[in-house]
């Protein structure tokens, strides 16, 4: 009780944050406005309840809009995706019981935020047609050729958003306490409400351009049950089902553990959440997102870092939210409808923008080709061949990167007048033995060798062979061998 008077008010602002993020996010993935609200009401009350975290948020991700997309049109039918959803909360379940949150820890800094570009990227593209008014499988395609009809309304609601939600990142807004704690994405989403009501008044066939999202009324629970979408249990046999929801766990469980630490940042928690238990907690979130015809959960860090920064102290915030979003959902479907699609289209192109921005290239680069090759690959590899085989791509650039960079610095060759020192940098395997034999064959005859061998702890059978061939011979060519590692005759 002591904590409601930061926890009240922090719960309205993540609801606030929360709610275009909801509608905007179910649109841009093509399926009905509810299935966005209700995945919302399923992370704010079901994860919360189980998640060890006291401030991460959980919804509709915007980071999964491309998955969504992409999976719902490779198996046909949305009830398919759901039969992939319950099958990837079962795997995250699995995951957190088997204690593999550990393993984040293994995906380098490159993938993650390769991945994050590759979906801000994917985002953009996907909304630009709907930010111009182009409808119905037109798309992109129809955008570039110019075949389709742009809708002038809809650029203006869509600009105006856009110029909204960059006014209230400057110092202007962020001064005025007033407007400071409304969050950007709601005020783009009034003005476009304000567009079309006023607009329907003023000039109803210019505002008849503006399409809407369509939220239906519930007036009984049948309506509700009516509303909710099941599983199609008999796709489990579909291969592609299986491979979906591995892309699902994956990359929901990827998201929210990235959400976490980043979290740890801006709110300590003693103890620190345990990931383990916060992927169980997912987990349960989307098998039951899947059951009830609901889209992916993971934990998200853009209401998570609102949350913190209201000043929440507990998990009510989150819950408020929860139970503000389900009311909103249930009674005040004609205040939503209201909502155009072009306002939702600019909340999400910011989203995109934010997720790759230009500086996010810029450090890239500037880290060097270790870094950003890896990170270019992912972006590439996401955008053409898809998320998983995007994800695996960045994966192997890095591995084959770091083992370039461990090879190349693992053995030194250094000379001294008539004396050469061999250091071996870190534990040397055959695939060192190129180098290896490289440097021996630099060796002239009549010299002495000493090989610093301290900070390798293990030394390949392969490589004990290459330096015991040199030993062999040495005494031919007049070397002398100091501190050889293996026994030579």
């Amino acid at each position: 009780m002591k904590t409601l008077r930061q926890d009240i008010p922090a719960g309205l602002v993540v609801f606030l944050v929360a709610l275009p993020l909801c509608l905007g996010i179910a649109q841009a993935s093509g399926l009905p406005p509810f299935a966005g609200l209700l995945t919302g009401v399923i992370g704010g009350l079901l994860v919360t309840a189980l998640s060890p975290s006291r401030f991460a948020v959980s919804g509709p991700a915007a980071g999964l809009v491309t998955i969504v997309v992409a999976s719902i049109e490779t198996l046909g039918s949305f009830s398919a995706f759901l039969t992939a959803l319950v099958l990837a909360g079962l795997m995250q379940c699995g995951l957190g019981l088997m204690r593999a949150g550990r393993f984040i820890s293994l995906v380098p800094g490159s993938v993650i935020k390769g991945m994050l570009a590759a979906i801000g990227i994917l985002l953009i593209i996907q909304q630009i047609p709907v930010a111009f008014g182009i409808e119905g499988d037109a798309g992109l395609a129809g955008f570039a050729s110019g075949a389709t009809a742009f809708s002038l309304p809809a650029i203006l609601v869509a600009a105006a958003s856009l110029l909204i939600l960059w006014l209230w990142t400057t110092p202007l807004v962020k001064k005025i306490s007033a407007l400071a704690w409304i969050p950007g994405p709601l005020i783009a989403v009034l003005f476009g409400c304000a567009a079309t009501v006023a607009g329907g008044r003023l000039m109803p066939e210019t505002a008849s351009e503006l399409t809407r999202i369509a939220l239906p009324a519930f007036d009984s629970l049948s309506a509700l049950a009516a509303e909710l979408e099941s599983p199609a249990w008999t796709a489990w046999q579909n291969p592609s089902v299986w491979m979906v929801a591995v892309t699902l766990a994956l990359v929901a469980s990827l998201e929210t553990l990235l959400s976490q630490e980043a979290l740890k940042k801006l709110r300590p928690q003693n103890p620190p959440p345990s990931p383990d238990r916060e992927m169980f907690a997912q987990g349960i979130g989307n098998l039951s997102a899947g059951l009830l015809g609901a889209m992916p959960i993971t934990a998200v860090i853009v209401r998570s870092s609102v949350n913190v920064s209201t000043g929440a102290q507990t998990k009510l915030s989150i819950l408020i939210h929860g139970v503000l979003l389900l009311i909103c959902g249930l009674w005040f479907s004609d205040l939503l409808n209201a909502i155009p699609l072009a306002s939702l289209a600019a909340v999400l192109l910011y989203t995109g923008y934010k997720l790759a921005t230009p500086q996010l290239f810029v450090e890239q680069f500037r880290m060097g080709a270790q870094q950003f090759v890896p990170f270019l690959a992912t972006i590439g590899g996401i955008i053409v061949f898809g998320m998983l085989a995007g994800i695996g791509i960045g994966l192997v650039t890095q591995v084959v990167f770091s083992l370039y960079k461990s090879h190349r610095n693992a053995l030194r060759l250094t000379r001294y007048d008539d004396h050469y020192v061999l250091r071996f940098q870190q534990n040397l395997t055959f695939m060192h033995n190129p180098k290896l034999q490289g440097l021996l064959a630099e060796i002239p005859e009549n010299s002495v060798v000493i090989v610093d061998h301290d900070n390798a702890e293990y030394l390949d059978p392969d490589v004990k062979a290459v330096l015991k061939d040199f030993g062999d011979n040495a005494d031919k060519r007049g070397i002398r061998l100091s501190q050889w590692p293996v026994a030579v005759k």
